[in-house]
Order: structure tokens, then C-alpha cells, then sequence
């Protein structure tokens, strides 16, 4: 059994995905169709604009489009089929693509309103980030119940680290009190919104209206799903996911616990950088672990 998974915010760079671009045509109708349905040339910002591609309401559409285009040219070079397909946050967009629940323009389009809306929720400076090393996640949900103001667990990534997520004050405090408990290593985050935190439910309101505008399927693949850690693959549930996805946690140990269970013993990460196959090497290490990243990569694969 395999499965492939796809990356989310913070695995973008410069340049991402450019040797797919030049090598094939069918990847720069896909840009064009993208650009086209975003009314803004998100391909130049990928190649050109280090500044705005780390602006989440672009960061997340160009990480989409990345991982796709890799995933697409890989499936017709090797014809390797995934049994299930799961991304972390974000990367669920790119998996939903992936398994024919929604067009990779709509999967663009939406995380490109997903990226402003986030943005917009929180005002500059009040939200914070940040990972807890070397403390039981357990431990930590018991330690945040007793901290003034929102702060709750937004990514359960490894059994090692798990990141917390709301207002600064209350993440700051936080922190302090998980060091004391014990946490190896407490590192702020650099991002400039408190993802997967209760802070962003207004705009999950907002989101689910946009959602209603764009064309979601069955799909053909089962995608875990990041807040049940289960497979959904009926256009309801996928649309009901999507409308608490951002505001809820990420269960990326479950999803990797779950997909052993199933008898998954390869995993694809396909998309830029490594982080989640670091991640699952720490929660799972009989999983053989493949990076697909570069035309390289697929030559080799």
C-alpha cells in the first residue's frame, strides 16, 4: 500500500518547480489556466518575487500549483497509483486536487482566498505561533487549560513536536510555563497568522461562502483528512472538513498512525522541500520514505 502526501506553508522557495515549467508544455497550460482564473500572474512570483510568495495569500496557492504540477508529471512518467493521499494543512488542497475532489484552478483560487482571508483575521502582531519540543501532547493540552486567553494546539507534527497557536500574549505565556514543564526547546513561529486557532472561526464563516462557489466532487482517492485523521472521500463530508479546516488542529501523527494501520508501507512526499518526510521518520520508522521534488527526482523514482 502507498501514499502520497503533500507539503504546507513554510516549505516554499524561489524557483519552486521551475524545471517541470520549462521541460513541459502541458505544465505551463497549467500555469496559464491558474493565472488566467486568479487574474494575476502567480507564475512570476513564483520564478521572480521572493517578497510576495511569502505573503500567505500567495504562499498557499503557489505551493498548490508546485506540488500538482510535480504530482502530474510524476503519475504520467511511472504510473505509480496511491491507495490513499493526505496533505499537512494547506497540503490537503493539493491532495483534494490530486484525487479529482476539486480542479486544480478551483484548489488555486480557493487557497489564494483561504491565504487573504487568514491574513485579514487576526491584525499584525496579536496572533503567535509556536513549537513545543521534547513534551508529550497530552501534557501540553493539560498545561494550555490553565492559560489566560486563547491558546491551543494547532499541529500535532511528530511525537516530539507539536506547535501551539493563538494570541501572542497568551502563546508567550505559554511557553514560559511548557519550558518549566519540561518542553526541551520552545521556538517561536515566523508567521504572521495564528493558524488552526479558534481566533480565525469568524473567517471560516467567510470562507464557507466562497467554498459554495466552486465545484467539490466525491473523490477518487481517499484523502485523510487533517481534522478527523480519517479518510473522507463524499463531496459533503470533504465540504464540511473544509469549512472547520483552518480553525482546527492538524493531526498529522494520527494521519500517519492511521495510514500504518491501513498497511501503508511506502510514502510519496511530492512538492518542495522535506519537512514531512522528517516528520513521519520520527513518528513511524518502517515506512519507507521516497522525495519527489525535482524532474531528477522523477527520472530516478
Amino acid at each position: 500500500m502507498k501514499a502520497f502526501v503533500f507539503p504546507g506553508q513554510g516549505s516554499q522557495y524561489l524557483g519552486m518547480g521551475k524545471d517541470f515549467y520549462e521541460n513541459f508544455e502541458e505544465v505551463r497550460d497549467i500555469h496559464s489556466k491558474v493565472n488566467e482564473k486568479l487574474g494575476f500572474n502567480l507564475t512570476d512570483i513564483i520564478f521572480n518575487d521572493e517578497e510576495k510568495l511569502n505573503l500567505t495569500e500567495y504562499t498557499q496557492p503557489a505551493l498548490v500549483i508546485t506540488s500538482y504540477i510535480v504530482y502530474k508529471i510524476f503519475k504520467d512518467k511511472k504510473n505509480i497509483n496511491p491507495d490513499f493521499v493526505a496533505g499537512h494543512s494547506l497540503g490537503e488542497f493539493t491532495a483534494l486536487a490530486v484525487a479529482g475532489s476539486m480542479s486544480i484552478e478551483d484548489a488555486v483560487y480557493i487557497t489564494h482566498i483561504r491565504g487573504k482571508l487568514m491574513q485579514s483575521a487576526v491584525p499584525e502582531g496579536k496572533g503567535l505561533m509556536a513549537a513545543i519540543i521534547g513534551l508529550d501532547a497530552n501534557q501540553i493540552e493539560e498545561t494550555l487549560k490553565s492559560i489566560d486567553g486563547v491558546v491551543e494546539i494547532a499541529n500535532y507534527n511528530s511525537y516530539e513536536q507539536t506547535v501551539i497557536s493563538g494570541e501572542r500574549s497568551a502563546v508567550e505565556k505559554a511557553m514560559e510555563v511548557l519550558k518549566t514543564k519540561g518542553a526541551k526547546k520552545v521556538v517561536p513561529l515566523a508567521v504572521s497568522v495564528p493558524a488552526h486557532s479558534s481566533l480565525l472561526k469568524e473567517k471560516a464563516q467567510e470562507f464557507a461562502d466562497y467554498l459554495e462557489k466552486i465545484e467539490i466532487k466525491d473523490a477518487n482517492i481517499p484523502v485523510i483528512s487533517n481534522v478527523t485523521a480519517k479518510p473522507i472521500t463524499k463531496s459533503e463530508e470533504i465540504k464540511a472538513e473544509l469549512k472547520v479546516h483552518f480553525y482546527s488542529p492538524v493531526r498529522w501523527v494520527q494521519t500517519v498512525e492511521y495510514l500504518a494501520s491501513e498497511g501503508v508501507k511506502e510514502i510519496y512526499e511530492i512538492g518542495p522541500k522535506k519537512v514531512l518526510t522528517g516528520l513521519i521518520k520520527r513518528i513511524n520508522k518502517d515506512i519507507n520514505l521516497k522525495n519527489i521534488e525535482t524532474l531528477g527526482d522523477v527520472e530516478n523514482a
